[in-house]
């Protein structure tokens, strides 16, 4: 039977948030009902509502999501009522990305996870007026009391672990690890430099540290989070309003470039810069959220007598089954705090969560639901 829920909403793109009553359709076979616990602000959700993807609103987004599963459909294997899950991207587990263990590269993953509708075309919520809304967004659209859950989207975790501050690991958590762990493959005693030190940035700053790099340089507008980035790992700040950033990379590599690089802005001159401060052999990749279209312009006769590379990556290339586990043992351990780039908001003060994300006052914000 369906049900009724909470959920922001955006009624047009650009416009705001606003609370309100929906309706949630049966869950067909392949998805599970999940009570929300938390759900993380990612900066692919405001992108999302401003416009920078092709959506059709009224739309309900949100793709950090933590939770209790309440029912599943029956060839849902992985999880059962109960079960304490956190959420993550959709895939469809057939082509050939899939099943070469590249599942961040779902050859269907623009349908499955922007296309804002089941894969029969059905659409898992409704306004109250039984209008559709644009949902199912990263096979989830958890900025809501109850989220209709494409089974790939689901990771089961130990009853013990702390939902709310792990509910960004669907998204930025796992995109900033995983780009230092997997895509740039970072070594000890190697050097490494991170544009852009919001949440994705200062994940990354800690993973550069779990993998002892020699030189961890820690590049941004704001004092603050260069002092925060600091304290989780990185050896030495760059303030980009001051200086060519570039030089001052090579300054501290001793080199003529950093061995890795990693952009959490999507700003195309950032990613430029980022480009130019690689040195023989280099490697640079982006993860930061940009509008479709975006281009960037490279000296190519340097890029290849450098041999230097470029990559693009997908939630730093990651399998959330595998991430989840790992980074609940690093937490554990002491080796990720967490809390430390992490703000809740009682759901009711979303308004004021978004302001403060959108200020730079806070980091990462995770919306907590009753």
């Amino acid at each position: 039977m369906p049900q009724n829920a909470r959920a922001l909403i955006v009624r047009e793109l650009g416009g705001p948030l606003t609370f309100e009553d929906v309706i949630v359709d049966d869950i067909r076979s392949n998805e599970a009902l999940v009570k929300i616990e938390a759900s993380g602000i990612c900066r692919t959700d405001l992108n999302a509502a401003a416009g920078h993807h092709p959506i059709q609103p009224p739309a309900v987004f949100g793709h950090e999501g933590a939770g209790t599963v309440l029912k599943v459909g029956e060839s849902v294997t992985g999880v059962q009522p109960g079960d304490k899950v956190l959420l993550s991207y959709s895939i469809c587990r057939v082509c050939k990305q899939c099943c070469s263990g590249n599942r961040a590269y779902c050859e269907k993953i623009l349908a499955l996870n922007f296309g804002g509708k089941r894969e029969d075309g059905s659409t898992a919520l409704t306004l109250m007026d039984g209008q559709a809304l644009f949902s199912s967004f990263f096979g989830q659209s958890s900025f809501s009391s109850l989220a209709i859950v494409n089974e790939t989207s689901l990771v089961k975790v130990p009853s013990d672990t702390p939902l709310k501050l792990f509910a960004p690991l669907g998204c930025s958590m796992e995109t900033g690890v995983g780009a230092i762990f997997n895509t740039l493959d970072v070594q000890p005693g190697s050097t490494v430099a991170v544009f852009g030190v919001g949440s994705l940035g200062l994940y990354a700053i800690m993973a550069c540290k779990l993998r002892q790099a020699r030189e961890i340089i820690a590049v941004d507008i704001q004092p603050s989070r260069l002092e925060l980035a600091k304290d989780l790992g990185a050896t030495a700040t760059i303030n980009s309003s001051e200086g060519d950033v570039a030089e001052q990379i090579r300054t501290i590599c001793g080199t003529n470039g950093v061995e890795r690089a990693l952009d959490c802005s999507g700003v195309a001159k950032i990613i430029e810069t980022m480009i130019e401060s690689l040195g023989t052999r280099g490697k640079a990749c982006s993860v930061g959220s940009n509008k479709p279209g975006t281009r960037i312009s490279i000296d190519v006769h340097k890029h290849f007598v450098k041999g230097t590379q470029y990559v693009g990556s997908h939630q730093g290339d990651s399998d959330p089954q595998k991430m989840a586990p790992m980074l609940i043992k690093e937490h554990s351990l002491g080796n990720l705090p967490l809390h430390k780039v992490t703000t809740f908001y009682n759901v009711d003060d979303f308004q004021r969560a978004l302001d403060d994300v959108q200020s730079g006052e806070t980091v990462k914000a995770v919306l907590t639901w009753p």
